[in-house]
């Protein structure tokens, strides 16, 4: 099978890996193709996916406590066509509702910082070895990142854990912009607050992607995802770099890591099912839509969340991309529970996927996935962020799930065909879909929606 796979995999690389809105982007394509190529070979997994070593997370409570879902701090809205910044008024983007729970922290003075909105308190540095510089040989693989965290004393602290994917994306600050083929820090704006956070960028010295930012969580797929060399044990980590959750391997790669104490209850949902078709989250205050709405294009998602009535509510809008992230259950997902990665109190409308499975939707959010442009000059806002609810599939050969049901990524807001350097397959129904990267992101136009207000 490696003699056969290798060249495949080279072939498809070469045609998809110099694209923009793409967590594997790089104006070097030979060297995106070499470090695709080498990380794919070395965590190729077995031929199917058996059980990971995987405990099953709490994801609901009956308990009174609450958390906050901090604002995305997006505050420019964007032309889903052109691309380009435009008024915010009366839109129904991210940013024309950006009055609840704006980001806000504390320098603690100590290495500390307290997010003044969620309660908790984060080391300010990935710096872990203290050596006042952040690159690679301050990274741990999962299992290491887990134990460095948990015999961690500082501030005068010995509480500290590695947190769950909720709790380190409730640092995501869409004010950051995809740094496309940009290599410098000095045009980058990563999705953190950089002016109270230090953040990592990958270690181009050490042979690292500029975008190689990601962070280490807990939380452990409970499937597996596959790159198209077999399926491997996966960890869902946040990418400030690039502005992304992404499945990662959890063997044979290293990721930086900050570390939490504080509301060991942050993230947990607590729902209510209102019997008049919404459901209410009385840990976050927001209610919900039981049904999501069918397929559409980013605009009408939008524009049918402005409109919607249910439950005799007229102040209903499409969710910022956070406030999405937080209804996922990560102990769900359609390959485990045949489900999608959502408590099973709400409804979610099944489909046959690109590779002929049953599955379930990607969701819009209004949150924009903005992209700076080769030189880092200006940038542009065409891609919509979504959360992937369903298997998040990639084309490598074959339709794979590449980086796991509860993974948040973006495409176009219009025409996916568009994409800078997409490219395009048959489904199992011969119909045509696009996809781009190097892990074969699969592309849709149309996305589900489940709207939100608050309560």
């Amino acid at each position: 099978m490696k003699k056969v796979f290798i060249p495949i995999l080279a072939i498809f690389i070469l045609n998809t890996c110099s694209l923009v809105q793409n967590d594997d982007n790089n104006k070097d394509n030979e060297k995106v193709l070499l470090l695709a190529a080498a990380s794919m070979n070395a965590n190729k997994g077995a031929s199917t996916c058996s059980t990971p070593n995987y405990s099953t997370p709490t994801t609901t409570t009956s308990s009174t406590a609450q958390y906050k879902v901090p604002d995305t701090a997006q505050t420019d809205c964007f032309n889903s066509t052109s691309g380009a910044v435009t008024a915010c008024s009366g839109t129904g983007y991210d940013a024309d509702y950006n009055t609840v729970n704006q980001q806000s922290y504390t320098d603690n003075g100590n290495q500390t910082i307290t997010d003044n909105v969620t309660g908790l308190m984060w080391s300010k540095s990935p710096d872990i070895n203290g050596d006042g510089t952040v690159n690679a040989s301050d990274k741990k693989t999962q299992t290491a990142a887990v134990s460095y965290c948990s015999d961690l004393s500082l501030g005068g602290y010995t509480d500290w854990r590695l947190p769950d994917i909720k709790t380190l994306y409730s640092l995501m600050n869409f004010t950051g912009k995809d740094p496309s083929g940009s290599t410098t820090t000095s045009t980058a704006s990563p999705f953190i607050d950089s002016t109270k956070i230090i953040v990592g960028f990958g270690d181009t010295s050490a042979g690292e992607r500029f975008i190689d930012g990601q962070y280490a969580t807990t939380s452990i797929y409970n499937s597996c995802t596959n790159l198209g060399g077999g399926y491997a044990e996966t960890m869902f980590g946040v990418n400030f770099v690039d502005g992304r959750i992404k499945g990662y391997p959890t063997s044979n790669k290293t990721y930086y890591v900050y570390c939490v104490r504080g509301n060991t209850n942050y993230g947990l949902n607590n729902f209510v099912d209102n019997n008049d078709e919404t459901i209410s989250d009385k840990a976050t205050s927001l209610m919900w839509q039981k049904n999501d709405t069918k397929s559409t294009d980013f605009e009408n998602a939008v524009s049918t969340c402005e409109k919607a009535t249910t439950g005799g509510h007229s102040d209903w809008r499409l969710p910022n991309v956070k406030e999405l992230q937080s209804i996922v259950d990560y102990s769900r997902s359609p390959d485990i529970t045949n489900s999608a990665a959502i408590d099973a109190k709400f409804n979610a409308t099944s489909f046959t996927n690109e590779g002929g499975k049953t599955d379930y939707g990607y969701y819009w959010s209004s949150t924009t996935h903005a992209a700076y442009n080769q030189d880092g000059s200006s940038y542009t806002g065409y891609a919509g962020s979504y959360v992937c609810f369903g298997r998040c599939l990639g084309y490598i050969g074959s339709v794979y799930d590449v980086h796991g049901a509860g993974a948040q990524r973006s495409n176009y807001k219009q025409d996916v065909s568009l994409t800078l350097g997409a490219s395009s397959a048959k489904d199992t129904a011969g119909n045509t879909f696009y996809y781009h990267g190097p892990q074969g992101d699969i592309l849709r136009n149309s996305n589900m929606v489940r709207c939100v207000r608050n309560f």
